[in-house]
């Protein structure tokens, strides 16, 4: 199976009625369920660069109800090259999931699309915010980068 399959995240329509009987449909909203299907761990499975590169991957990322943490190296072979260990919080709207960066740690060589990364490490009380469309279902889930990168994982436990 390829590390960049397209998952299509199910749309909540919800009718509005009003007036003289007319109805007007709103677009996308998040619902309990839909956060709910969020939290829990998931297992990376690919790292697609906007230049097209393609990289595997092994880690995780972990949502709670307001955090996240991700762990995952970018591996060469069997070798991992690069790491990051990031955390902080998390707000979901809709289908836009926007990481709140608080904690980073990153170190890595050069690879195909990237660059060599001197090691990082900071923690702040607020961080940067980092939009990124996802595609989400019970069992799937990519992370569309500001960037143009994405990355894939699978589920491995529910919360």
């Amino acid at each position: 199976m390829s590390p960049c399959v397209r998952v299509r995240r199910r749309r909540a329509w919800v009718p509005i009625a009003f007036g003289l009987g007319l109805t007007a449909l709103a677009g996308p909203a998040v619902s309990q369920q839909d956060a709910a299907e969020l939290r829990g761990s998931w297992e990376a499975q690919g790292y697609v660069l906007s230049g097209g590169a393609t990289h595997a991957v092994r880690g995780q990322i972990h949502f709670t109800q307001t955090d996240w943490l991700v762990l995952f190296f970018v591996m060469d072979g069997a070798e991992p090259a690069r790491g990051s260990a990031e955390g902080g919080r998390y707000t979901l709207q809709g289908d836009l999931l926007t990481f709140e960066h608080l904690h980073h740690l990153s170190v890595g060589r050069e690879l195909a699309g990237l660059a060599a990364s001197p090691l990082r490490m900071e923690t702040s009380a607020e961080g940067a915010k980092e939009p990124t469309r996802i595609e989400l279902d019970a069992d799937s889930l990519t992370l569309l980068f500001p960037s143009g990168n994405r990355m894939t994982f699978v589920r491995s436990s529910a919360p």
